[in-house]
């Protein structure tokens, strides 16, 4: 019997943990091929690689990010092959069974929860005697008085973890391991009871052998997986165990990047030292649940989170400089409105996180705060995601205005383009990060920039032209445009690795003084500093290496301090492509020369 498992994964860097799992589990009783596919894939394609493949089952994993697209599939794949047979499982069809039974007629079995144990029975019974009823965690058709019925079984006790093989060592996986991202569990289960998360529903945490996890790490290594995502709702709840896991990636990880989800606030602190000393920059990431600071709100979802701590925890990892934080909000819990919600964002802005994720609550099948959603008046979508349109406290012109903000945040923070900038505009010029991302998204969305497209020179266009216009309306007199124009030339020179052939601003640098720049660099380069000196220019080097550019403040001054200084002026000078034969990209290199006003002028 041929088997295929598939699924559309979001992006095609994704990999699907479950598919293997399943694979691994019965791969040596059935002839099981894996098809991984994206939502953005045409239906078309898909349901014809399906067809050459002549599978007798077919399986797909659902998730409420592909269940829509899945659906087109299952509906054509049905028509062109009315004998297959059609498994669907994954946490979307977990839940509200019956309704997916009910909604897709051409599916004839859901596997409910975990899948390896049911799927494998489930496999044998099709094969053989088609004793559907005694596979538990299975919903299945029967005709009954030439009626069909809906049966749901009971569920399926929880896995010994113990008994799984391994789904890291296929050979087929090995050519793609340095290009996909590998998602990786060392546990299931969590143990927090977050009303709006599937998680909540699973009591308990259950662990593989610590042992296995490492070997199976070693082998994916080896064989050159470059990023691990541990899928774990809580890496670090046992702290030996996640430190001598953290211990193990460091002495192995052999330039492969490890991201976790971890809570901040049971961070211990001996393992935030350990981390601090010992970790190598770049290779862990952390992914950090906060979602809201309000206190009535994490009360009311079971949410049990202590802010100190976590700021403590925050902090302590971005002092050390060594690993990337990924920051979750969602907005539209119960007991946030708009200004709550906003506080929120604030606080956790404030902690500087190298990614400030700004969600929106999904109404979830089977989540707890689902099944209360007409205590806290929610509406919700019907369909996936069944993202939340509104609730008592937040209607639906307060969700689409924090929208905007989570368009602009993701252009201009998360994205990294001008952290110059956007720390100087939220921290001196206007009242809060949120009022200023609020306030550009608005004018943003006004002037209809979310249809279009963007190149990097345009976003730096469209912050310029939304500061002379609404800048000192919005920022009551604070903007000093020209400081802001000269630290987003800083920027704009920092996000290039190759000399930029274009500019955003009218230079009014001629090219007489242009000239006189690079002689008097390449003549006197310690004016700069020894390490400018050290480069050993000329001026035509210069000429193919250099940008510069005059700014009407003392740039060393502010970088250092913080202080605006108007009394002097800045060469910026970014050196580009000075490093030959590297692997890695060349950093552009930046370095200022400080000029008096009376003495700016060099003839």
């Amino acid at each position: 019997m041929k088997v295929v498992l598939a699924t559309l994964n979001a992006k095609y860097i994704h990999t699907s943990l479950a598919l293997r799992c399943l694979k691994a589990y019965s791969a040596h009783e059935f002839d099981i091929d894996i098809a991984e596919y994206t939502i953005k894939d045409p239906a078309m394609n898909i349901v014809s690689d399906l067809f050459a493949r002549k599978p007798d089952v077919v399986g797909f994993s659902c998730y409420i990010w592909n269940i829509e697209e899945t659906i087109t599939v299952i509906n054509m794949l049905r028509k062109i092959m009315p004998e297959v047979r059609i498994v669907l499982g994954g946490p979307e069809v977990s839940y509200d069974t019956e309704h997916w039974m009910e909604r897709i007629p051409e599916v004839d079995f859901i596997v409910m929860g975990e899948g390896e144990e049911t799927f494998n029975h489930l496999l044998k019974e099709i094969e053989g005697a088609g004793k559907y009823h005694l596979v538990f965690g299975v919903a299945y058709r029967k005709s009954k008085d030439g009626k069909e019925q809906i049966v749901v079984n009971p569920g399926r006790p929880k896995l010994d973890l113990s008994t799984l093989p391994s789904p890291h060592r296929f050979e087929e996986d090995i050519p793609s391991l340095a290009n996909r991202v590998v998602y990786f569990e060392t546990s299931r289960g969590c143990p927090f009871s977050c009303q709006f998360c599937l998680s909540s529903i699973e009591v308990g945490v259950r662990y593989f052998d610590i042992e296995r996890t490492k070997a199976d790490i070693l082998y994916l290594i080896e064989k050159g997986a470059k990023l691990i995502k541990f899928v774990d709702r809580t890496f670090n709840i046992k702290r030996d165990y996640a430190l001598e896991m953290f211990k193990f990636l460091i002495e192995n990880h052999n330039g492969c990047v490890f991201q976790f989800e971890i809570t901040a606030d049971i961070m211990r602190p001996e393992v935030l030292d350990y981390l601090a000393e010992h970790a190598p920059a770049g290779i862990f990431r952390f992914e950090i649940g906060v979602q809201s600071t309000n206190d009535i709100t994490n009360l009311a979802v079971q949410r049990r989170q202590n802010w100190t701590k976590l700021v403590r925890t925050v902090t302590k990892v971005k002092e050390s400089g060594k690993i990337d934080q990924h920051l979750d909000l969602i907005a539209g819990l119960p007991h946030e409105d708009y200004d709550t919600f906003r506080k929120t964002f604030n606080d956790v802005f404030a902690l500087r996180p190298e990614e400030l994720q700004l969600g929106f609550l999904k109404m979830l099948r089977g989540t707890g705060l689902r099944l209360d959603a007409e205590k806290y008046g929610y509406v919700y979508m019907d369909r996936a995601p069944y993202e939340m349109l509104g609730n008592d406290l937040m209607p639906f012109a307060d969700i689409v205005r924090i929208k905007r903000v989570e368009d602009v945040l993701e252009k201009y923070w998360n994205a990294h383009r001008m952290d110059h900038t956007i720390l100087y505009l939220v921290d001196h010029v206007f009242s809060s990060p949120f009022d200023f991302f609020q306030s550009f998204g608005d004018y943003w969305e006004e002037h209809g920039w979310q249809k279009i497209g963007h190149q990097l020179e345009d976003l730096y266009a469209r912050l310029r032209s939304y500061l002379q216009d609404r800048g000192a309306e919005q920022s009551e007199g604070r903007l000093d445009l020209d400081v802001v124009l000269g630290l987003m030339k800083l920027d704009y020179f920092r996000n290039h690795n190759y000399k930029p052939r274009k500019i955003w601003w009218e230079s009014d640098m001629d090219k007489k003084t242009w000239s006189m720049w690079m002689k008097r660099l390449a003549e006197h380069p310690r004016q700069v500093s020894d390490q400018f000196a050290a480069y050993g220019l000329s001026d035509k080097d210069l000429a193919k290496h250099a940008v510069i550019e005059r700014l009407p403040f003392d740039l060393a001054a502010y970088l250092e301090s913080g202080r605006i200084d108007k009394g002097a002026d800045t060469l910026l000078i970014t050196l580009y492509a000075l490093e030959h034969g590297t692997s890695n990209k060349p950093a552009p290199r930046t370095f200022t020369l400080k000029l008096k006003r009376e003495a700016a002028e060099v003839s």
